[in-house]
């Protein structure tokens, strides 16, 4: 008997499960603190055509929708004919993945009863993967690492050797990065496990069925949410700081019946540093700001994200072309939903949230020993930071919160326990949050130093320093960025620089903007922030009026 729509209703919610199993699994095998720590990751089943049909809760827009995008690529470049059981797919190419090198994506194609029925696709984020490091300094994408273009990892369950020698003659960290990419073939058998487990309970030996269903009823559902925005052009623009110049974003949001676009024309070109993003990044980050605002409660697949219509011209910087350096492409792309949101803001008052820091303060750093001939090993660490979101229209912003990424942040004890670093200080900036009547969230302070016996350099790759984030409807800015060291020096926001032994590196992470006016704070809310220490007794007086 054929499947009844509630059959494919209750295989939907399975499928859920599914995922998040496939995530929790890489989780729990990954090697680098970025996927097990921050979860900086994504995970989904696919069907034969490469359509996303189910993502895992947990990991990052900037992975997922971009992966609902590149299974498609590696479906078309490997082909039907050459596909077999037992195959594992791989690449970390920029413009077929997830945007940067230090992404990799495995896809794994699922077969039942000798027929292939889908794809199992994962990505994770690697400490290391060659080239200058993750930071913004290359010039070209061929200064940043090892590109692995759409190949096999593994064919009829053999791992290819060669791929292997490759990488681990290509990168500092050998065993986590080789480990890492055995992690997500394992995440995807997961998922495989657990498919087959739910097909035999349901006697279904195809997905092409429930594909459809839940593809179209989400693209339905996407249409009449889309529906609901009222019809118009909306326009928003953004300075933010770039590398060497300010970078200038635009967009035109166009919203007609159920058609929505989204252009950003006459965005800033490319930068000759590695700030670039390429355009498949710049969807999934518009994608995913404009779904949360419009159709928040739809499952995220491919029928749910194709309705939103996202360009931006070639060769801009939200839209960068071969060979530009690409490596921290997340900094131009975690700030875009902050530019559409403004655009929606026009069109739906009282929705959306103010400007937030958005865009992560990812920090490389790279342990050297401060006396070559000491033999001290060298040591790559990676840490994910936050600053504050935007005040919401109902409800202050949150702090040290990464909003649009999701990641979590790491925890001191983890990072520490993978390099010779000393984090001495982690804590909310007091005044960082822009006043408004909803407050924005606070950034926070963070305070290193190397370890006895060792230098450090650090790539910053940090953005909301010259450009603070707006508020919103009269809030007032959040508190800007700072990167210096202990003894008041100022250091670059962008760029590799060296921390010596006995130095520290004081990173002040961004606050959001307010939302309102913040003569209009409850009184009573602005002496809970003055007894929290978010803000100064003198602040309070001063900006919201304040007379307790």
């Amino acid at each position: 008997m054929s499947p009844t729509a509630i059959d494919f209703q209750i295989m939907w919610n399975r499928l859920i499960a599914v995922v998040e199993e496939q995530a929790t699994t890489l989780i729990r095998t990954a090697f680098s603190t970025s996927v097990r720590e921050a979860g900086d990751l994504s995970a989904g089943l696919f069907d034969r055509q490469g359509r996303m049909m189910a993502q895992a809760v947990t990991g990052t827009p900037g992975h997922v929708n971009a992966m609902a995008e590149s299974v498609t690529h590696f479906a078309a470049q490997i082909g039907p004919q050459n596909t077999f059981e037992g195959d594992v797919f791989i690449t970390n190419d920029p413009w077929l993945g997830t945007g940067h090198l230090h992404d990799i994506t495995v896809v794994t194609p699922v077969f039942r009863r000798q027929q292939h029925i889908g794809y199992f696709a994962c990505t994770a984020h690697v400490v290391d993967i060659g080239g200058r490091g993750f930071g913004p300094d290359g010039n070209e994408v061929f200064e940043e690492g090892l590109l692995i273009p759409i190949t096999k990892f593994a064919e009829r369950g053999q791992v290819q050797d060669l791929l292997i020698q490759m990488v681990r003659a290509n990168v500092r960290t050998p065993d986590q990065t080789v480990g890492d990419m055995y992690s997500l073939a394992a995440c995807n058998e997961a998922g495989d496990r657990r498919l087959q487990s739910m097909m035999d309970e349901f006697d279904i030996d195809t997905l092409d069925g429930l594909s459809d269903f839940v593809i179209e009823n989400s693209r339905k559902a996407t249409l009449e949410a889309i529906s609901a925005v009222p019809d118009g052009v909306f326009q928003q623009d953004m300075q933010v700081d770039g590398y060497d110049a300010p970078i200038h974003m635009q967009v035109a949001l166009s919203v007609d019946g159920d058609k929505l676009k989204a252009d950003f024309a006459g965005t800033s070109g490319m930068s000759r540093f590695g700030v670039n993003c390429p355009e498949v990044y710049t969807r999934a980050y518009a994608c995913y700001a404009l779904k949360c605002a419009i159709a928040p409660q739809v499952p995220n697949n491919t029928g749910s994200l194709e309705p939103f219509e996202i360009t931006a011209p070639e060769g801009c910087i939200l839209a960068a072309k071969r060979p530009a350096p690409v490596s921290v492409r997340h900094v131009m792309g975690h700030l875009v939903p902050d530019v559409v949101l403004g655009a929606l803001h026009q069109a739906m008052p009282n929705t959306v949230p103010a400007e937030g820091a958005s865009a992560l303060w990812n920090i490389q750093i790279s342990a050297r020993s401060s006396d070559p001939a000491s033999g001290l090993p060298n040591r790559e660490v990676l840490m994910f930071n936050s600053g504050g979101t935007g005040a919401r229209p109902a409800v202050d912003g949150l702090s040290a919160t990464a909003f649009p990424s999701g990641v979590s942040t790491m925890s001191v004890e983890a990072t520490e326990h993978v390099g010779p670093i000393t984090v001495w200080r982690k804590d909310l900036r007091e005044g960082s949050g822009g006043a408004g009547t909803l407050r924005g969230g606070l950034g926070q302070t963070i305070e290193i130093e190397a370890r006895d016996g060792y230098d450090f350099y650090f790539n910053a790759m940090f953005d909301r320093v010259d450009n603070a984030a707006r508020g919103r409807d009269g809030g007032l800015e959040g508190g800007a960025g700072g990167v210096h060291l202990s003894d008041g020096t100022k250091l670059r926001s962008k760029g590799r620089q060296l921390v010596k032994n006995g130095q520290r590196l004081v990173l002040s992470l961004p606050g959001g903007g307010g939302f309102g006016d913040p003569k209009e704070r409850d009184p009573e809310a602005i002496k809970n922030d003055i007894d929290a220490g978010f803000v100064s007794l003198e602040e309070a007086r001063e900006i919201y009026g304040y007379e307790g």
